[in-house]
């Protein structure tokens, strides 16, 4: 049985770069698979989230060499430096993080080679052509422009906006071209598999232009996994780099985990779709495994205008907004801000303009609210004596159903800012129940006594709705809110809760004693 029929589901990130620390870009793809994981995991599924560092090539050697160190030195420093910290940062609740420098990885990647070389898919020849050192990428001409004032007679990667270089060289080719006809039959028979579809457009278009071998190890460099027949080579960085998301889930050494795990979904920037969704299943295929389950291609981050990156000094540290922010904020704000798949644009002021109206005046103003109320008008416990249901109770109950449901599909496509904005309609409508309801003048007449213990009973249900379906986005406010509501003792705990069953309304238990709930989203004076 294989991970597409036992109902697992794997996520995989791209493993990053360690030539520099990590900005929002990086921090934007491991949220969203960290958002997906805790969304399926909380859904009932086996689920197993993946990341790591990418440790060898050209690049990592020069960043090394420029500060003085060995490359090995310096990707141990800048892991445990910025990269391993950086999912404390976030809140990332990962299941494995892969280093490409590790012998697990090393020793499946032999195995891999040998494999592909015994079965006659790797080969001897002589390569000749352009490489960009900042993609570690062979590059054709269409993907070249002439150079600016800065490099006027060069040519130059339109990704990087550097030369390139010349290489000629003889390396070991994997057999590419074979895969041209398989790999259109595995798009045509699978239209998901790659995504969005404008992503799977551009890649389809490609492939039917045709598919030219792959060099697969360079000579005039020693730093990375040696190509196991001949010493003299080290395997291309992305050919090895690929293949952790086998080496780590046990190809190779334990069977039963990889076939519990395997296919994954892997979650990439558009900028590297090319060689997930054509190279990867290729590789896999030359080796009779399975290719990955779905490839889903999210858009740039843009500050400015421009595409994340250091080189083009756009990069902002994750720390720098969760210093102010928080990492449930910077968590919401990148998923509820940006329609998945797409391009997205960074401003400080939108950041700041959704942290107070959408965070502290919406979501966090409401629990208080409803906290408060309950714990001066019914002695700090849950209503229990509740009158009838109104019209206006009912049209709260239908809407945490339909939230409920509205999230689940989205997530199911990916759509996690259409989940968080059906979602969001649980936290808008009983902002309005609680203004057209005026519990506070409730409270003033003792006749209405089970009206205002059926309103806040309703109010402090839908906010426990909203603490299951939010948790996946931002799990320590919805814990924080949790506890107070007293689920945690009353229902269980929060990561126990199915996100399938959070649209059943009144099941928070009336007599559950509440708790004080400190400030979800505090007041940020700077943020103004």
């Amino acid at each position: 049985m294989t991970a597409a029929d036992n109902g697992s589901f794997f996520i995989a990130t791209p493993i990053f770069y360690v030539n520099d620390v990590p900005h929002i870009g990086h921090a934007y793809t491991e949220v969203a698979a960290d958002v997906l994981a805790r969304w399926m995991r909380q859904s009932g599924k086996d689920t197993w989230l993946l990341t790591g560092t990418d440790e060898h090539g050209q690049k990592i050697l020069r960043t090394a060499v420029a500060n003085g160190v060995e490359p090995k030195a310096w990707a141990d420093e800048l892991v445990a430096r910025a990269w391993l910290p950086l999912l404390d940062t976030l809140n990332i609740a990962n299941d494995d993080f892969i280093r490409t420098t590790e012998d697990r990885h090393k020793q499946a990647v032999h195995k891999f080679l040998t494999l592909l070389h015994d079965k006659g898919f790797i080969y001897e020849g002589d390569y000749e052509g352009y490489y960009c050192v900042g993609c570690e990428e062979y590059k054709q001409s269409a993907d070249l422009i002439d150079g600016s004032e800065d490099f006027p007679d060069a040519r130059v990667c339109h990704m990087h906006g550097r030369p390139v270089e010349v290489l000629k060289e003889t390396n070991y080719f994997f057999r590419l071209s074979q895969f041209q006809d398989r790999l259109l039959e595995l798009y045509a028979s699978q239209p998901d598999f790659i995504q969005p579809d404008s992503v799977r457009n551009e890649i389809v278009a490609f492939v039917n232009r045709g598919l030219e071998d792959l060099s697969i190890s360079r000579s005039t460099f020693e730093w990375g996994i040696d190509i196991p027949w001949d010493s003299s080579h080290v395997t291309y960085v992305w050919f090895e780099a690929l293949l952790n998301y086998i080496t780590a889930t046990g190809w190779g050494s334990d069977d039963d985990t990889f076939a519990k795990r395997w296919p994954a979904v892997q979650l990439v920037g558009k900028d590297i779709a090319r060689f997930h969704a054509v190279i990867w299943p290729a590789m896999l295929m030359a080796a009779d495994l399975e290719p990955p389950k779905r490839v889903f291609a999210h858009g740039w981050l843009l500050v400015g205008g421009e595409k994340m990156s250091k080189s083009k000094l756009t990069g902002i540290a994750p720390s720098d907004i969760t210093d102010v922010f928080g990492s449930d904020a910077f968590r919401y704000y990148f998923m509820r801000a940006i329609t998945f798949g797409q391009d997205g644009s960074f401003s400080w002021e939108d950041l700041s303009a959704r942290y107070e109206a959408e965070l502290a005046n919406g979501w966090g103003n409401l629990a208080s609210r409803v906290i408060a109320m309950v714990t001066r008008y019914f002695d700090g416990k849950i209503p229990t004596e509740l009158g009838a249901v109104l019209p206006a109770d009912q049209a709260i109950h239908d809407t945490i159903d339909t939230a409920a449901h509205g999230a689940a599909k989205a997530m199911s496509t990916f759509a996690i800012n259409e989940a968080i904005a059906s979602t969001w309609r649980i936290v808008d409508e009983l902002n309005g129940y609680l203004t057209e309801q005026e519990p506070w003048v409730l409270a003033k007449d003792d006749a209405h006594r089970q009206r205002l213990a059926r309103v806040l009973y309703t109010a402090a249900d839908g906010l426990r709705a909203t603490a299951i379906l939010l948790s996946p986005v931002m799990p320590e406010a919805s814990q924080k809110l949790w506890v107070a509501l007293g689920a945690d003792n009353s229902v269980g705990p929060l990561t126990k809760q199915l996100l399938t069953e959070a649209g059943t309304h009144s099941t928070l238990p009336p007599g559950t004693p509440v708790a004080e709930l400190v400030p979800l989203f505090p007041r940020i004076e700077s943020a103004e």
